[in-house]
C-alpha cells in the first residue's frame, strides 16, 4: 500500500503562479508529446485522492475527463458533481487516516495523492510514502506552494532521478 505524489513544479517550489496558472508546464518543448512516465505511473494506481481546487482546475480545461481509474474527490464543501459531469468521481470526506484505511479496505491499494493542499495535508498527517517531483526550469516567485508548514522533520529516501526533455528534472524518493 504506497500513498504517492506525482507532480510538477518551479524550481522554488511552486505549483502553479500567483494567479493560480499553471500554463508554464508547456514552457519545455515536447515535440514528440511524450507523456514522461506518466502512464506508466498511473498502469500501478488504483485510485486518486483529489482536493476540489485541483479536481475544479482539472474540468476548467473543457476537455474529456483525462483518469481512468476513480477519483476520490475531498471536499467538506462539495456536495454534488457538476450536472453532467461522467467521470468515475466520489466526493468523500473526514478524518485522512480513516479515509485512507476505508480506500484500502476496498482495494484502493495505491493512492495517486493530488493536489497541493490536499498533498500537504497528507503530508501533515505523514500519509505519503513516495514523492515523484518533476523540476520544471522556471522561477515564479510566488504562487501555489507544494510544501507547507510540518509540525516536524520528515525524512525520505532518493530512489531515482531522471533528466527528461534535456530540461525537466524527475526525482523519485521514499519514506525513509
Amino acid at each position: 500500500m504506497s500513498n504517492i505524489v506525482y507532480i510538477a513544479l518551479s524550481l522554488d517550489g511552486y505549483i502553479a503562479d500567483k494567479q493560480g496558472d499553471i500554463s508554464w508546464l508547456e514552457s519545455v518543448a515536447n515535440p514528440e508529446g511524450g507523456d514522461l512516465g506518466f502512464g506508466e505511473f498511473m498502469a500501478g494506481i488504483d485510485a486518486l485522492v483529489m482536493g476540489r481546487n485541483t479536481f475544479e482546475k482539472v474540468v476548467s480545461f473543457g476537455i474529456e475527463w483525462p483518469y481512468n481509474k476513480p477519483v476520490m474527490l475531498l471536499s467538506n464543501s462539495l456536495k454534488q458533481l457538476p450536472e453532467g459531469f461522467t467521470g468515475d468521481v466520489h466526493i468523500v470526506n473526514g478524518e485522512l487516516k480513516q479515509l485512507v484505511k476505508s480506500l484500502n479496505q476496498q482495494g484502493y491499494r495505491n493512492l495517486y495523492i493530488d493536489g497541493g493542499l490536499t498533498i500537504q495535508q497528507f503530508l501533515a498527517h505523514e500519509l505519503i510514502d513516495e514523492l515523484i517531483l518533476t523540476r520544471f526550469p522556471i522561477l515564479l516567485g510566488g504562487g501555489a506552494p507544494l510544501f507547507g508548514d510540518l509540525l516536524q522533520s520528515q525524512s525520505f529516501k532518493h530512489k531515482q532521478t531522471k533528466v527528461l526533455l534535456n530540461e525537466l528534472v524527475q526525482s523519485h524518493y521514499v519514506r525513509a
